[in-house]
């Protein structure tokens, strides 16, 4: 009887906050692709519908030279490993991952993880704990976030991207510190601005701190052929711990650290969802590698992302619309009001563009807007249709 009342009570307020959810209209409405991810699809049962709110930057996650790369690896490997890394979960093809990572990111090693969050959720905690201390730009990425609180350091926010209030904040909880990490996003995912890397790390070797950047929209997007924020300052062997993930430009799945040997063997021992998770299977690691050394090798596609990042930005604020501090190619429509946000997304989703609102809590209240995302795979003629589509909705809503 007791179960029964229990199991009830679970039930009841779960139903609750659903309903919370639904009535101040935050809940996810999830939507289906019917088919894979690419420039155009089918959406909801909607036919050829513009995406533009996918991370797959540089279009390949259809990409033929990764499927070809994911069912050669299950011909030679299996399916799946049926273990964790550190016991038989450790197959050749995901050490070559790691061995070619390391060298497209100029480093001496690189650990793989199961996925971005993951990464960040694990390998902070791990960094620093009791008697330590984390420095957090206000607008890191929600793993940033869960990662700092399973630590037991104090935690301390500076203002986006202010670097002198970054020195205010080192310089007034810094004294008495064992340890201190700052950590910060390199492309911050709702704004699409950079975060000043050069300056982070001079401010925070004055310290005597760690840097640890999570470059998960900077990979395949900044430095040279889509080296990262790293390489886009030229900071090589001035950060500590570089992050990423397999999950956006690569158009795979899975999270990474870069850096020296030490960090990687300090991490491989550490950090327990590393230690008791599975290891990728197989087609994960076939087609991550494939990514790297498609994009090493052919230049011309982070150049079509940036060309194409450009053109659309232009045509956005030509059609009159803000697209606030963006430098790369996430740019948000500015609307305001969720309402407003909301509208514009419905409208678009109607002639023909897929896009979501982002609206509070994932953005402060009034700041509300529809986050766009081009990629290399679109192709001037889906540009220019999402433009119209946006400039017809915009004037009926009144946005523009």
């Amino acid at each position: 009887m007791q179960a029964n009342v229990n199991r009830e009570a679970t039930q009841s307020f779960m139903e609750r906050e659903i309903e919370r959810l639904k009535q101040a209209d935050l809940d996810w409405k999830v939507h289906e692709l019917d088919g894979p991810s690419q420039p155009r699809t089918s959406v909801d049962g909607k036919k050829d519908v513009v995406v533009l709110c996918s991370n797959n930057y540089l279009g390949l996650a259809n990409h033929p030279k990764l499927k070809e790369a994911a069912i050669r690896a299950v011909e030679e490997y299996g399916a799946g490993s049926g273990s964790v890394r550190v016991i038989a979960g450790t197959m050749k093809i995901h050490l070559d991952l790691e061995r070619i990572l390391a060298n497209f990111k100029g480093v001496e090693d690189s650990i793989v993880f199961q996925s971005g969050f993951v990464t960040n959720a694990g390998c902070i905690q791990q960094l620093v704990e009791e008697g330590d201390l984390i420095i957090s730009d206000e607008l890191n990425h929600g793993s940033i976030i869960d990662g700092c609180r399973l630590t037991a350091a104090k935690r301390v926010v500076y203002k986006h991207i202010d670097m002198e209030d970054l020195t205010k904040v080192l310089d007034l909880n810094a004294s008495g510190s064992r340890r201190i990490l700052v950590i910060t996003d390199g492309v911050f995912s709702m704004d699409g601005d950079i975060a000043p890397l050069d300056k982070i790390t001079k401010i925070a070797k004055d310290f005597g701190a760690m840097v640890y950047v999570d470059d998960a929209h900077g990979d395949g997007v900044l430095g040279e052929n889509g080296r990262g924020i790293v390489n886009h300052f030229k900071l090589e062997g001035k950060v500590d711990i570089e992050m990423g993930t397999f999950s956006k430009a690569f158009g795979v799945v899975g999270g990474y650290v870069v850096g020296s040997h030490t960090l990687k063997e300090y991490l491989l021992n550490k950090v327990r969802p590393y230690l008791l998770s599975g290891s990728h299977p197989p087609a994960v690691v076939g087609a991550c590698i494939a990514a790297i050394r498609l994009i090493e090798s052919d230049p011309s596609i982070v150049q079509r992302l940036w060309d194409n990042a450009r053109y659309f930005k232009k045509g956005l604020k030509d059609a009159g619309f803000d697209t606030g501090q963006s430098e790369t190619p996430i740019t948000p429509i500015m609307c305001g009001e969720s309402s407003v946000a909301q509208s514009l997304a419905q409208e678009a989703f109607a002639g023909g563009v897929f896009v979501l609102p982002i609206i509070y809590p994932m953005v402060a209240r009034n700041r509300a807007r529809i986050r766009t995302i081009v990629t290399a795979a679109h192709s001037k003629e889906d540009l220019d249709f999402a433009l119209d589509v946006f400039q017809k909705s915009g004037k009926k809503i009144g946005l523009i």
